[in-house]
């Protein structure tokens, strides 16, 4: 009986947290929308419901209840299940973090975030390439090699903080923020973290995955209905988590505490203010930036924070 519990628990967990990240993802998508609009001086949606509320949801039934479609020439079966698989990694990663209820205990939490991260190379990938078009094709060629160069400093970033705390497990990063929180000590490592979140999640101002002047839509352009749904959820999915991970990384947040979710909301608004501020880079100058700039200053950070902590110790 216990043995059943046991197995039963988690999988009810993680199940109820799916359901909140997506319920979390539908009221951001609302939170852009609207924030966009009053950016751009007009109203955001506010014609469903009251103000608009339940917008994301019946923007949710007009997708799934569209008719799927397909390009005749597309490789049919990866292209189907790409998006799937897309919002499946972003979803998995959400299991790696520090619950006091101990939902799964990973020692190793941040490598695992890393496998997953590396994972969400391959949906873009094959959603480029199995749909048989030129454009998604170049879109799915820029994502790959934008998401390839950013992770590079990503895990330099993530190294110097392992140094700093001393361990793979997300709990060390709440216990070693009680009295100060890391971006006081590495602020600059907290801004390349912030601008290489945004190129890992391909949005503005390195949405070249999605470049609509060049690239129609990017290598999302042959998808409809459902599997476009699928892709906008893991996208939003994956910047929710972003925002999570700067809160728990940088913002010392304990999640039990309400202040959490405002830290965790205000990143997510910063995602959502720079797609409103900033326009589009160019991809020459988005890989200069990634290789000339972010990976020497990483690397630098590296080295003062493995002779801070032989210093320490």
């Amino acid at each position: 009986m216990y043995m059943l519990i046991d197995f039963f628990m988690p999988f009810l967990g993680s199940l109820i947290l799916i359901i909140f990240v997506m319920i979390g993802v539908a009221f951001l998508t609302l939170l852009e929308r609207k924030v966009l609009g009053y950016i751009q001086i007009r109203k955001g949606p506010n014609k469903v419901g009251f103000i608009g509320i339940p917008q994301p949801f019946s923007d949710a039934i007009k997708l799934f209840t569209k008719e799927q479609i397909y390009p005749f020439m597309s490789n049919y079966l990866v292209y189907y299940l790409s998006p799937i698989f897309s919002l499946f990694l972003s979803l998995l990663c959400w299991l790696c973090i520090p619950y006091f209820i101990k939902l799964f205990s990973f020692n190793l939490g941040v490598l695992f975030f890393l496998c997953c991260l590396s994972m969400g190379v391959y949906s873009l990938m094959i959603a480029g390439w199995s749909s048989n078009s030129n454009y998604a094709l170049l879109g799915g060629l820029r994502a790959v090699a934008q998401t390839i160069s950013y992770e590079v400093s990503l895990a330099l970033i993530l190294l110097s903080l392992i140094f700093l705390v001393g361990g793979y497990n997300f709990f060390y990063f709440l216990f070693f923020q009680l009295n100060i929180w890391f971006m006081f000590l590495c602020f600059p490592l907290s801004m390349i973290w912030f601008c290489t979140s945004l190129a890992e999640t391909n949005r503005t101002p390195f949405d070249f995955a999605e470049g609509e002047s060049e690239l129609v839509s990017g290598f999302n352009v042959e998808y409809s209905s459902g599997g476009f749904a699928l892709i906008f959820l893991a996208e939003y999915a994956s910047i929710l988590f972003m925002s999570l991970l700067f809160s728990v990384f940088f913002l010392g947040s304990n999640l039990y505490m309400f202040s959490f979710f405002l830290k965790l909301s205000f990143i997510s608004f910063m995602f959502i203010w720079v797609r409103g501020t900033l326009p589009r880079y160019r991809y020459d100058k988005l890989m200069f930036l990634a290789w000339k700039s972010f990976l020497p200053f990483s690397l630098n950070y590296l080295m003062f924070m493995i002779g801070f902590k032989i210093l320490i110790l």
